[in-house]
């Protein structure tokens, strides 16, 4: 193991605070609510937080982009853009709890789009782990058995559309830096979202701009944490920390915004994280079994 994985309580620690930041964004988009259209909403999160792309400008101007380059990132800013709009939208529509929950299906969809577009190998166990995750999303749904709206529809797409904004991070990381691909993925979904937040353009409070504002410090922490998680400790530790962000938004959307606990939500997000679990455990499994001169199969 790399002498920077030799802290797994640390790399716990550092997860803990990355999900209590990602379920803080969750929770003052949720206050927020529909007070701003999602799209302008979402615009404004993403222009306030430019500031935070200061340190990457030199990494981004020494970047030689070449064609294939602009479309990769022109892809991404695509789906990610509308993936952003969608989940703005799904948390003035659904559950704090639903949302999180759902939002695990991204890495399933992941490893899908792997098989399918990056020639990756599915095995048996593999396939398994992604039908028992879809049983979990159809529990939480229980279409047929209660009534579901277009946040529900929203989410779904949502998680589908982030998984193509990860997977073009995975192809470009080959290409340039992560301050480069971290600073172009700003850049792209804040010029992605000024049309679709101009067609609905509210003028918003100095107020609402200090919420979006606080949406970006959190974002950023949390994604900054998430790095310092993943150099402690390897993924086979901290990915299954992130299941607590179910835990924390049921409890905050139960004691903050008075939604109901709902078992069912609870009992799919389960099945949903223990799949991107036993994915990440196996990955982690065939990465320790391989050697430089044969390349471990990704299953």
């Amino acid at each position: 193991m790399n002498a920077s994985h030799h802290n797994p309580v640390l790399g716990v620690f550092w997860m803990l605070v990355t999900g209590a930041n990602f379920v803080a964004v969750t929770a003052v988009v949720k206050y927020v609510g529909d007070a701003l259209p999602a799209a302008e909403a979402a615009f404004l999160r993403y222009l306030l937080g430019l500031v935070f792309l200061i340190p990457m400008i030199g990494a981004i101007r020494a970047t030689k982009f070449t064609p294939k380059l602009w479309k990769i990132f022109g892809f991404r800013g695509v789906v990610h853009t509308l993936g952003v709009t969608l989940w703005f939208y799904a948390m003035t529509r659904i559950t704090i709890t639903e949302v999180t929950a759902m939002n695990y299906l991204a890495p399933i969809y992941i490893t899908i789009g792997a098989a399918l577009f990056l020639g990756e190998r599915l095995a048996t166990r593999r396939i398994i782990a992604i039908g028992v995750a879809f049983l979990g999303a159809m529990i939480i749904l229980r279409p047929g058995f209660r009534e579901l709206n277009d946040g529900h529809f929203a989410m779904l797409f949502t998680a589908v559309l982030f998984a193509g904004s990860y997977l073009s991070a995975k192809i470009m990381t080959d290409e340039v830096s992560p301050a480069v691909v971290v600073g172009m993925l700003s850049i792209t979904v804040t010029i992605g979202l000024a049309p679709l937040a101009w067609a609905v353009w509210v003028t918003p409070t100095l107020a609402q701009m200090g919420w979006m504002f606080l949406v970006a410090i959190f974002a950023t922490a949390g994604h900054y944490t998430m790095t310092l998680a993943f150099r402690a400790a390897p993924l086979t530790v901290t990915q299954p920390v992130t299941f607590l962000q179910l835990v924390w938004a049921t409890l905050l959307g139960w004691a903050v915004f008075n939604e109901g606990i709902d078992i069912f939500v609870i009992l799919g997000g389960a099945l949903i994280m223990a799949s991107v679990a036993f994915i990440t455990w196996r990955e982690a499994v065939l990465k320790r079994q391989s050697t430089p001169a044969q390349p471990a199969t990704k299953v």
